[in-house]
């Protein structure tokens, strides 16, 4: 942490049993030498360099204490004040819905549908005339005003906070969690398709992850090499964007280790759609197209009830499994909590030890029998996380899909999530991008970031909301964070305001009376540090590797940051960011045709034509 000037808050007694030095070489008494106290007039412990712990906010809370050491709150929340994250006057913490604006008579929550049918009956009934019944005058349905497939109300995502801007001085460091998952860019794909986008299924590092960039692979026996780039934020042109990138090792399909896979498939009334069941059949075939003979698949599906269809079968006897999973139809509610456990108790039972032993959850995610809220579910699959069996999310369909649920046992779970669409995107992520999105190289991967302010006056991460940890979460090894898979690459962006920059979005500094008005050491051009931490897939103690970003001037930026950039901008604007100055469509779009670069399977012009399509239905 900074240290900071010495404040008057008052200390722990030291250790009376220690030889105390006389006034003349320790001042203060705290028995530390003058020489070597930061504070030498005021008494504070040697873990400090002297100095008392500050308490920045004022709240009563030591910043070594406190999550949010910048504004104050209570000590049952760690210092932090109680978030209200849908801005319904409810905080948090009282709010039954807390990520839907709601009421304060329903406990935060909306009024139910029910009710509001009530209302609107009470008040159409009076007026209803037999004549009228037939007359298109009098039979108008209120439909929303744009969109051509309107089927969005009953999906669910959770809303996203966008990052702020953080003064560098006050927060030099920031630390999330890596995120593989890639399942936003084809979900917002879709509703593009439909001509309806919901900014909070918009999560820009899922955007900018869905693509590949040309990292080179590790050396010295790392799992994954560190990447750094510096340029020009094309949204803000007096701000500089800082791309991070980790490519994950390659391993040779012949050096993978076996595989045991359960297929857990929704078979819920739900799933009838063509876009869902039938269209999950073709893609677990896929999947099955790139596994080996010694590779295992079991079959475990649900709807009322949960039950095994196909028990750990040898990939040798493939005719078996595709009849396994021709025979599946659709009918009923949906259990998916009692399917979770099922699963995971057949993976456990044909657990391969040093081996890839994973669930593929495929569904809806529109779970309505047993364990199926958000938090029983997040409960039910931290647990099973410990077994060390991996998970895998795929999605399918529209209307009722369930992206928040979805999210969150990737999330919770040691796993990855991607939403299926269409065959297309099944041949990508389970055919191309299998091996770096099934077989797991690191897992519990944390990045650190401290800025320098000699360089830096503010900065923000761009997404990432969902995955940002405490500070203090970097280094403790129960936090739970991403995955890395072979091959995989993941790219971090960080928006930076140079100290010289009197950029609008600086946040207002607050004056400090005992704040010091510089750093005690000189840096060179240094503009910060990052920290990687990581455990093997199997491990549970984590390593961490550290790199220097130097403020020196860059080579001119190359085609991939020009591309992730356009990405990102697309994303914000989707986002509708009030943190951005240009939102031109055309300005995007012409970013990222000029740096497609090599793009042999045409996702990068995929992305061009995605821009083109929001384009049209916005004029």
């Amino acid at each position: 942490m900074m240290l900071q000037g010495c404040n008057t808050k008052t200390v722990s007694d030291q250790d009376k049993a220690s030889q105390k030095l006389n006034l003349k070489k320790d001042k203060d008494q705290d028995g530390i030498r003058n020489e070597d106290d930061q504070c030498p007039e005021t008494a504070g412990p040697i873990e400090n360099k002297g100095c008392p712990w500050p308490d920045t906010d004022g709240d009563g809370i030591i910043d070594k204490d406190d999550a949010c050491p910048t504004v104050a709150g209570p000590e049952e929340n760690n210092g932090c004040p109680w978030p209200d994250t849908d801005g319904d006057g409810i905080l948090d913490k009282d709010d039954a819905c807390p990520t839907v604006p709601g009421l304060p008579e329903y406990n935060g929550c909306p009024k139910p549908k029910a009710a509001v049918a009530m209302e609107v009956e009470s008040v159409i009934t009076p007026y209803r005339q037999p004549s009228y019944q037939h007359s298109a005058k009098y039979n108008k349905t209120i439909k929303k005003p744009s969109g051509k497939n309107r089927g969005y109300d009953n999906e669910a995502y959770d809303r996203l906070v966008e990052n702020p801007f953080e003064l560098t001085k006050n927060q030099p460091l920031s630390t999330f969690s890596i995120d593989v998952d890639n399942a936003s860019y084809s979900n917002v794909r879709r509703m593009i398709q439909d001509g309806e986008v919901d900014k909070d299924a918009v999560r820009i590092e899922e955007m900018v992850n869905y693509f590949k960039y040309n990292y080179p692979q590790p050396k010295n026996r790392q799992p994954f090499s560190i990447n750094t780039e510096l340029g020009s934020a094309p949204w803000n042109p007096n701000h500089k964007l800082l791309k991070i990138g980790l490519k994950g090792k390659n391993i040779p399909m012949n050096n993978l280790p076996p595989s045991n896979i359960v297929f857990l498939i929704d078979t819920s009334g739900s799933m009838e759609a063509e876009n869902k069941l039938p269209l999950l059949r073709s893609s677990l075939k896929i999947l099955l197209d790139q596994l080996r003979p010694t590779d295992k698949v079991a079959i475990v599906v649900y709807a009322g009830s949960a039950g095994v269809v196909l028990p750990p079968t040898s990939v040798a006897e493939k005719i078996k499994i595709t009849d396994a999973l021709d025979h599946l139809s659709a009918g009923g509610s949906t259990a998916g909590g009692e399917g979770i456990e099922l699963a995971y108790k057949l993976a456990q039972e044909s657990f391969i030890k040093g081996g890839n032993n994973r669930v593929i959850l495929a569904t809806d995610g529109d779970f309505n029998v047993g364990a199926s809220s958000k938090g029983d579910l997040e409960s039910l699959i931290e647990e099973k996380r410990k077994s060390g069996v991996f998970l895998t999310c795929l999605g399918y369909g529209m209307g009722n899909y369930k992206d928040n649920k979805m999210e969150t046992l990737a999330d919770k779970g040691n796993g990855n999530y991607a939403y299926i669409d269409n065959l297309q995107e099944a041949n990508k992520f389970l055919g191309r991008e299998f091996a770096g999105n099934l077989y797991a190289i690191a897992k519990d991967v944390k990045i650190q970031i401290e800025f320098n302010p000699k360089y830096v006056k503010s900065y923000r991460l761009i997404g990432y909301e969902n995955r940002k940890l405490r500070n203090e979460d970097f280094t403790n090894d129960k936090v739970d964070a991403g995955e890395l898979g072979s091959g995989h690459t993941v790219t971090a962006l960080y928006e930076i305001i140079p100290a010289n920059s009197n950029s609008e979005f600086v946040p207002k500094q607050n004056l400090l009376k005992y704040a010091k008005a510089s750093a005690t050491k000189e840096f060179g051009d240094e503009l910060g540090t990052v920290k990687f931490r990581y455990k093997t897939p199997q491990g549970s103690k984590s390593a961490e590797i550290v790199q220097v970003i130097k403020n020196s001037d860059t080579p001119k930026a190359g085609s991939d940051f020009k591309f992730v950039s356009s990405v990102a901008w697309f994303g914000l604007v989707l986002r509708d960011s009030k943190l951005i100055k240009r939102k031109s469509l055309a300005e995007i779009e012409s970013l990222a045709r000029q740096n497609t670069g090599k793009d042999p399977e045409g996702y990068r012009t995929g992305f061009l034509q995605m821009v083109r399509d929001y384009r049209n239905f916005n004029k």
